[in-house]
């Protein structure tokens, strides 16, 4: 057996699905489980592996947390200074 991956629009899925009926000794349907859980899996996991990829080939480069940490203390330090601490509801 193969393996595909059908897009159908909704108003379509009763229609297709009852169409395979004919081919049920030939033909297993299974939902994807990824799907059922997050219906944006494919598309998340798409997005982590460009991500790692450009970490990999060194074209992103990772913070480490001490980093951030001075960096985002600094942003908070001018904030204050602007007046602009309203800005600083969220803490990280």
């Amino acid at each position: 057996m193969q393996t595909i991956t059908l897009q159908v629009k909704d108003d379509l899925v009763a229609e297709v699905m009852n169409a395979l009926k004919k081919f049920k000794d030939n033909v297993k349907i299974t939902k994807d489980k990824n799907l059922e859980l997050d219906p944006y899996f494919y598309e998340r996991r798409e997005k982590l592996h460009k991500i790692m990829d450009k970490i990999d080939n060194d074209k992103s480069k990772l913070t480490n947390f001490d980093e951030f940490k001075i960096k985002m203390d600094k942003l908070e330090k001018e904030l204050e200074e602007n007046n602009l601490g309203f800005f600083l509801q969220t803490r990280f």
